[in-house]
């Protein structure tokens, strides 16, 4: 090993042992980003919902809420295929020999992406499908595309599976115990059960499409709404996954996060 190689490596290191275990901007800044965002979609939605989302056919409509599905969709699909592929590109190549403590640092990063991934879902998968169904038991709808739907169908579910598939990544792509013990079911859940809603949105429409029904949340329509929805507990599997690998690196480093060593 030459010298240039060891120095540089001890840099590394050292630079890796003075980064903070957890940094908390990067979930404060992406859960103020994402509430300020969508508290200006919804003053949006009310100044622009009664004003030209009332006709489809009318030019408005295509105006202020056509162009608003012709943006948002190729740039969700750039930012999904993107961040996987930067996660993979910057992967660590040896994740099965992470020291402890940069694992640790992980595996808070890992707790942001589980928060942020949480508040882009009650978003999207709460705020706004309660909405919809509020919208749609008072306006009548001559399209699919509804200013309602426009929003929560093609703005919000793509918003937060972008967020969860940048958390899935980051753990099979950085943390041990999501990268060498095989696939987590659990997160799996996770991230596979709420992507399934937005496929789930055809479904939905090709009813509505067919069959004139009354806007119940309860209507047999909804329910795999509500089934891949309930995917979102296996959040707790996970959680139990870190904190079992959170009590295995605290044994024997109980300076890490200031605790006495066990006697």
């Amino acid at each position: 090993m030459s010298l240039v190689t060891g120095t540089a490596r001890t840099g590394e290191a050292a630079a890796v042992a003075e980064a903070p275990l957890l940094d908390g901007r990067g979930p404060i800044i992406g859960t103020l980003a994402i509430c300020t965002f969508y508290v200006g979609v919804r003053i949006y939605e009310q100044i622009f919902g009664w004003y030209a989302g009332l006709d489809s056919f009318a030019p408005e409509f295509t105006t202020y809420w056509m162009t608003i599905l012709y943006i948002e969709e190729p740039v969700e699909l750039i930012s999904f295929l993107a961040l996987i592929g930067w996660m993979w590109k910057t992967r660590d190549r040896d994740v099965a020999n992470v020291q402890p403590r940069e694992e640790m640092r992980r595996i808070f990063n890992l707790l942001s992406w589980i928060l942020v991934y949480g508040v882009a879902i009650y978003w999207g998968a709460s705020y706004f499908t309660e909405q919809d169904g509020t919208w749609h038991m008072t306006v009548i709808r001559d399209t699919d595309f509804t200013p309602s739907h426009i929003i929560e169908f093609y703005m919000s579910y793509p918003m937060y599976i972008v967020v969860g598939v940048g958390g899935f990544m980051y753990a099979r792509t950085r943390l041990p115990t999501f990268a060498c013990k095989g696939w987590s079911i659990a997160y799996v859940l996770l991230f596979v059960g709420p992507f399934m809603i937005f496929p789930n949105v055809g479904l939905n429409e090709w009813g509505h499409t067919f069959w004139f029904m009354e806007e119940l949340f309860v209507a047999p329509l909804h329910w795999m709404f509500v089934f891949f929805g309930w995917f979102s507990l296996a959040v707790f599997g996970v959680s139990l996954q870190i904190l079992g690998r959170v009590g295995e690196l605290c044994k024997g480093y109980e300076d890490l996060v200031g605790l006495e060593p066990a006697e």
